[in-house]
């Protein structure tokens, strides 16, 4: 099998809230809006999707990380933003990773990550 992209969707009870927080909190580009979900980009092919499903979101088992190397910045930009920090800019030895966590307006994680791990991958 080949894919050439990856949408992440995430359910929200309101759109317009959660547009304003991955919009503009996390400055993430708006590809397409189709009425009760809005599509952005995170890097190259690889997108988040947020569809408005009052009554029926869930934020149980799911973790949405974007990889950047400014950590400490994006905990600054979210910190002024009043988000919901549950764990602040910490290094991981286990995984060879610094990372914070935090919570969308409907109480998603969204871990911020730098890899420090020489063996990491990046994509081309």
């Amino acid at each position: 099998m080949t894919f050439t992209e990856q949408i992440t969707f995430l359910s929200v009870e309101d759109l317009d809230r959660a547009a304003d927080f991955y919009g503009n909190v996390l400055g993430l580009t708006l590809v397409t809006d189709q009425g009760d979900c809005r599509i952005y980009r995170i890097s190259g092919d690889a997108y988040l999707g947020v569809c408005a499903r009052p009554g029926r979101t869930s934020t149980e088992g799911v973790i949405v990380t974007l990889v950047t190397e400014d950590v400490d910045g994006a905990h600054t930009r979210l910190e002024a933003a009043a988000v919901t920090c549950d764990s602040p800019p910490a290094y991981h030895p286990k995984y060879s990773i610094y990372q914070a966590f935090y919570r969308d307006p409907d109480g998603h994680v969204i871990e911020i990550q730098r890899f420090d791990d020489p063996d990491w991958k990046h994509p081309i």
